[in-house]
């Protein structure tokens, strides 16, 4: 049976799917695994298509110290228990700069040039590229795509891309880019699927989970991200402060005496929900806290996501519908109650049913704007576009 690994590693974790291609490249998952607990607590779980468990295990935390040794660590699990052979890797990376609109096949080349974006994506792109490097050297026969989270938003004009700084710096790849483009093609794939009329309109799609951002789309197409240059702007994030005045960061560079490392570190790390509480990044834990620090942090959370659907809509020339996704946008119903009082003035009310119950139309009849909850997949993005690169190249061939 062929098959194609999709890899989706952060910084403590790696997630990954095994999809089988079927006829007329008809793609159906097998697996769906992932390594947590990276160099503390490292742990290896599986399940199958029917998610009944294949693994459940912890690893020695010796033997699982970084990615790459949890790259070997599923590997070998796969390669020992699963018989099926492997024809093509895909991989979510995070950033691909100006020079990548589209899936590629990674090669040296492209891999150096991948490298050279890891400071504008300091959390995410070497932890994306780890996985790469490892297969190369266990498989350099096996064929490897990068599918960038920027791609998706590359349909923006130059007057949504551009910052206002002389245009040299434009030309030299310093842009809005936009991120969580997988996640939001994806949606509009589904859109298409479950509501075609309103997937042909102006949708705000909210992508919340640890990461945060908010995309525009016209047509299925993004015209505008919350998200720009790097994964720090737009929304409050888990660890992540999202918009700020660049002022901060001089000030704290040249009145505090914090470094660039340091003020880096303070950005990606202590920021966002876990500054704002004090308590923790993870919206369930501070949905039960009763610390009022928990409370401001929720409510900042659903008052900038108000603010910035406005901007989104105003960038749309109006709005008819706006969905929820990802982690917390697809489980956490108080928060969906919270950001959509911030969007009664877009005539927007829930039915309360229908958003306990996590339903996909989650809007009250009366409302005078569509609601959807829908659930995104990545790895499938992934693994689609994986395949369709292959199956170019091997025509080209």
């Amino acid at each position: 049976m062929d098959t194609i690994l999709v890899v989706n590693a952060g910084s403590s974790s790696l997630k990954f799917q095994v999809f089988a291609v079927g006829a007329a490249m008809s793609l159906q998952c097998l697996i769906k695994g992932q390594v947590d607990g990276i160099g503390t607590r490292p742990r290896l779980r599986a399940v199958a298509a029917d998610k009944n468990p294949l693994i459940d295990c912890s690893l020695p935390e010796g033997e699982v110290k970084d990615l790459p040794d949890a790259i070997h660590a599923a590997g070998t699990w796969l390669q020992e228990t699963q018989p099926f052979s492997l024809i093509a890797a895909g991989h979510r990376v995070v950033h691909g700069g100006p020079d990548y609109s589209g899936p590629v096949l990674i090669n040296e080349r492209v891999l150096a040039r991948l490298e050279g974006y890891n400071a504008l994506a300091p959390l995410h792109q070497p932890n994306n590229l780890a996985p790469i490097r490892v297969l190369r050297a266990l498989r350099p026969d096996l064929p490897q795509v990068a599918c960038f989270d920027t791609a998706f938003h590359r349909t923006h004009s130059e007057i949504a891309d551009r910052f206002a700084l002389p245009k040299q710096f434009y030309d030299q790849g310093v842009r809005r880019y936009g991120f969580h483009g997988l996640s939001y093609e994806y949606v509009a794939d589904r859109l298409h699927q479950v509501a075609p009329k309103v997937a042909k309109g102006r949708i705000i799609v909210a992508h919340l989970g640890s990461g945060a951002s908010m995309c525009a789309l016209a047509d299925g197409r993004s015209v505008e991200s919350t998200m720009g240059f790097t994964a720090l702007d737009g929304l409050p994030m888990g660890t992540r402060p999202g918009q700020i005045d660049p002022g901060v960061v001089l000030h704290l560079i040249a009145e505090r005496g914090m470094t660039a490392a340091q003020v880096q570190d303070l950005l990606y790390h202590q920021c966002g929900l876990k500054g704002l509480s004090g308590v923790s990044n993870d919206v369930r834990e501070l949905e039960v806290s009763a610390d009022e620090r928990a409370e401001f942090a929720l409510d900042y959370l659903a008052y900038r996501v108000g603010l910035h659907a406005g901007m989104l809509a105003a960038a749309l020339g109006g709005l008819d519908a706006f969905v929820f996704t990802a982690g917390i946008g697809e489980n956490s119903p108080r928060m969906r109650t919270r950001i959509t009082e911030r969007l009664a003035w877009l005539g927007a009310k829930l039915d309360q049913a229908a958003n306990a119950a996590g339903e996909m139309l989650v809007s009250h009849k009366d409302s005078g704007l569509p609601i959807y909850v829908i659930p995104t997949n990545e790895e499938l993005m992934i693994a689609q576009h994986t395949m369709s690169l292959i199956a170019e190249h091997a025509c080209a061939a």
